[in-house]
């Protein structure tokens, strides 16, 4: 579908704002990476040739038995005996001597044919955020094997941030929209239709953002169990009204101006003059809240991680990165990581969304 005019000027006011526009190829690109998580880190190979067949255990499920092994759980590809399975076509000798045989293979000096040797491409960072390496103290410092160190139960910080990261994008963008339909909505229907509708749902809606909703959060999981699909949930409900105040006086404004009494007039539907003719029209100010929407949403998921209250234990989280920074103060590049992490999450989509909102304000323009 070709682009319209407005939007093209729309665009062309968000590519002038230079702080927007590469706070947006910054988010971009650190979005597209958390999304491919599984090649980036990860404690399996991204991909690995067996017998001369391809295989992709950062995806995909395989047993030790798949590659000449003997259980038929996953196989462990850290393992030296697995690696030289793996390199050696399943060479039975690789329980006796892994190390050797796949010097071996590698120095070009064993007896495997050529057809049978395998290889394996690793991700940048070998390390899922699950993986726990029992080497050393934890949590240990940053070095070339951990960049960001490790936690207090020796997982990788940079691999836990960036799996942590895409939670926190995925769950806020989930939440945003879903909370934003449905407060733009129903601000839409009390702005435009006032009256008893206005007054019975302020009524409501004032009972329900009362609610104690931290409360109700702590009975559900106490009940049901820590889920991430049940905190989005449970957001949303609580989420919704956030929008409703600001999309309602824009409707209230605007539903006795010239061009909505016209459209009355000439019988047009109430939902059309809603959603295509005024809405627009209050979409600078929606635009307005919507970055407070986003960052509540991060923030209050990682309120809860640090109380303990949010995603499951194992899960990657960046509150339960800040708890672990506040229980292990001589490990001060935990605190780091953490303020860093969200103080450069937020602050781009802060940025991104003030340009959104300037680019929908025709007052606005960029030199």
């Amino acid at each position: 579908m070709a682009m319209t005019e407005l939007n093209r000027r729309r665009w062309r006011n968000f590519r002038r704002n230079g702080r927007a526009f590469w706070s947006l190829v910054i988010f971009s690109v650190l979005f597209v990476v958390a999304m491919l998580a599984e090649v980036v880190a990860n404690d399996k190979p991204i991909l690995l040739s067996y017998r001369g067949e391809l295989y992709f255990p950062a995806y995909k499920f395989y047993p030790e038995t798949a590659f000449g092994g003997d259980f038929g759980t996953e196989a462990i590809y850290r393992d030296e005996a697995v690696q030289c399975l793996i390199k050696t076509g399943g060479r039975e000798e690789c329980w006796d001597d892994p190390e050797g045989l796949i010097d071996a293979v590698d120095a070009g000096t064993s007896d495997v044919p050529e057809a049978e040797q395998g290889w394996m491409i690793w991700p940048v960072i070998p390390y899922h955020y699950k993986t726990i390496n029992n080497v050393g103290t934890a949590p240990s410092a940053p070095d070339a094997a951990h960049w960001l160190g490790t936690d207090d139960t020796a997982r990788d910080v940079l691999a836990r941030v960036i799996y942590g990261f895409r939670t926190s994008i995925m769950f806020a963008l989930i939440v945003t929209v879903v909370s934003s339909i449905i407060g733009v909505t129903a601000g839409a229907v009390q702005g435009y239709f006032g009256g008893r509708i206005d007054i019975i749902f302020q009524r409501l809606m004032e009972i329900w953002q009362y609610t104690p909703s931290l409360y109700v959060i702590i009975i559900l999981f106490a009940i049901l169990g820590r889920s991430f699909w049940l905190l989005v949930v449970v957001t949303i409900l609580f989420g919704w009204p956030a929008l409703v105040g600001v999309v309602r006086a824009e409707f209230l404004r605007a539903r006795n101006l010239e061009y909505v009494r016209a459209a009355r007039a000439l019988g047009v539907s109430d939902r059309t003059i809603m959603f295509r003719h005024m809405l627009p029209n209050a979409m600078v100010a929606t635009l307005t809240m919507l970055p407070f929407v986003v960052t509540g949403a991060i923030s209050g998921l990682a309120a809860l991680d640090y109380l303990g209250y949010g995603l499951p234990a194992s899960a990657p989280s960046l509150g339960e990165l800040a708890l672990q920074a506040k229980q292990n103060l001589q490990a001060p590049w935990l605190a780091f990581t953490a303020f860093f992490t969200f103080a450069i999450m937020l602050s781009l989509l802060v940025f991104i969304f003030e340009g959104i909102r300037d680019a929908f304000d025709p007052r606005k323009t960029f030199k």
